[in-house]
């Protein structure tokens, strides 16, 4: 029985790497750290820079083998693919030209990353935890530099739904991708992205990675819906002037 118990607590640690593993290179993936054509480093590399077995790295790669991000190529190595969005595949069609689609996105997105930032809080990581605290400060550097901030902004979110440790919240970000920021493509939102509107947007991310930070289930989900439903509201005062 000792040995069974044993047997399962390896698996399920085996498991959690797994996704933390899959993760960290999708996440790469999709911010362009690999790009299409691109090589992965080595299993050896991956082995060590992710201080797992080879084992962890090879289930990663089929993870992401299995959601047509990388093509193993024998005798060569594992390279990044160009992304195929299957007909019907959902959130393709946000029209970032129509504020009313933007504001539908934003509002299921409440309903989803609510629970995400309260998973977060009880189930994070240390290493998930430096995570987020990491890209809440990239944010903050964007800002400061007067540089794009939607790229960190998306990173922020995505590594609030890994520290969830539920691979479905990872899956949804990757599905939404880059129309889950829609302020650096919506063209009459020029105002959504000065400074004063990115600070207000870095305070309320503070809150959020806040609460998590302190394990705080019930003050994560209600900063993460301050954030998100403040955001519908800016979007449809905006709206309503056009």
């Amino acid at each position: 029985m000792a040995e069974l118990i044993k047997s399962n607590g390896e698996a399920r640690v085996g498991g959690t790497l797994v996704v933390q593993v899959a993760s960290a290179l999708r996440q790469a993936i999709m911010a362009g750290t690999f790009r299409p054509g691109d090589k992965l480093p080595s299993e050896a590399k991956l082995t060590e820079s992710h201080k797992v077995s080879r084992t962890v790295v090879r289930e990663a790669i089929a993870a992401l083998r299995s959601d047509g991000l990388v093509e193993p190529r024998r005798g060569a190595g594992v390279f990044v693919l160009e992304p195929v969005a299957p007909p019907g595949l959902p959130f393709q069609d946000i029209d970032h030209a129509r504020i009313s689609s933007i504001i539908e996105l934003l509002e299921l997105r409440s309903a989803v990353e609510m629970e995400a930032a309260a998973l977060a809080a009880v189930r994070r990581s240390p290493a998930q935890d430096e995570a987020i605290i990491r890209r809440h400060h990239a944010v903050g550097d964007c800002i400061d530099k007067a540089i794009p901030t939607a790229a960190d902004d998306f990173a922020l979110h995505n590594a609030i739904a890994e520290a969830t440790n539920n691979p479905r919240f990872v899956e949804f970000m990757a599905l939404i991708g880059k129309a889950a920021i829609p302020r650096a493509t919506l063209a009459p939102a020029q105002e959504l992205a000065s400074t004063a509107y990115l600070n207000q947007l870095h305070e309320e991310h503070g809150r959020i990675v806040a609460a998590i930070s302190n394990g705080d289930a019930e003050a994560a989900r209600e900063a993460m819906r301050e954030h998100l439903q403040g955001s519908q509201r800016r979007y449809r005062s905006l709206l309503q002037r056009t």
